[in-house]
């Protein structure tokens, strides 16, 4: 039987495989365990919009891979029903930026994950909360 832990990754694995966009977007897993998962990425400059700053859709599609990876980590298939970010300081090209997801309320159906977005010097750079559907489908592991 496998641990937790190693079913959470192996689960995150599957998913990555074919998950071209958090691919693109260059994300590097740092850990990752039943409802939780934190990640990696630097900020390139193709991500920055006219004001020379990163695209919202940068951090919020960082957050939202977090999501995905936190909340299938207990093997089932779960997909989100409702998101929203706060963005609370501009990034720039060059930067690194973490993205923390926690579990906050876990039902039958329904789990709320919050996800915070920082600056690699600790500075929080957005807030971002997820409502996922959790489905009767089991990850194939």
């Amino acid at each position: 039987m496998m641990s937790a832990k190693s079913k959470a990754t192996a689960i995150i694995d599957t998913m990555m495989h074919k998950d071209y966009f958090s691919q693109w977007l260059g994300i590097e897993r740092l850990e990752e365990k039943d409802g939780f998962c934190k990640l990696k990425m630097t900020i390139r400059p193709e991500m920055c919009n006219g004001f020379e700053i990163a695209h919202g859709g940068i951090s919020y599609s960082l957050a939202d891979s977090a999501l995905a990876f936190a909340s299938n980590s207990h093997g089932r298939q779960a997909v989100s029903v409702e998101t929203a970010i706060s963005h609370i300081k501009p990034l720039k090209a060059g930067e690194v930026i973490i993205a923390t997801a926690e579990e906050k309320s876990r039902g039958n159906k329904i789990a709320i994950y919050d996800v915070r977005i920082e600056k690699e010097s600790g500075e929080l750079a957005a807030l971002f909360k997820g409502t996922v559907f959790r489905k009767e489908t089991e990850w194939n592991v």
